[in-house]
């Protein structure tokens, strides 16, 4: 009866593996520059402050609406 070793490398522990191919990845990330960061950060301010004030307008017309209506079935 032949012995037969086993050649093949001992596979990483789950945790290691994935510990380091999420650094292979971030280091394949192109991260933005702080110019480019700020200025978007500042789009989305202003993107979030206008819907807003849209979603704002939307519902105090509506809000005068039903009231209106309430006080012309009463």
């Amino acid at each position: 009866m032949a012995v037969v070793k086993d050649t093949r490398e001992p596979q990483d522990n789950v945790v290691v593996r994935t510990v380091r191919e999420t650094r292979s990845e971030l280091r394949k990330v192109v991260w933005p520059s702080r110019e480019e960061t700020t200025r978007l950060t500042i789009v989305v301010i202003a993107v979030s402050i206008v819907i807003g004030l849209i979603l704002f307008v939307g519902d105090s017309l509506f809000l005068f609406l039903y009231t209106q209506l309430v006080n012309l079935v009463s």
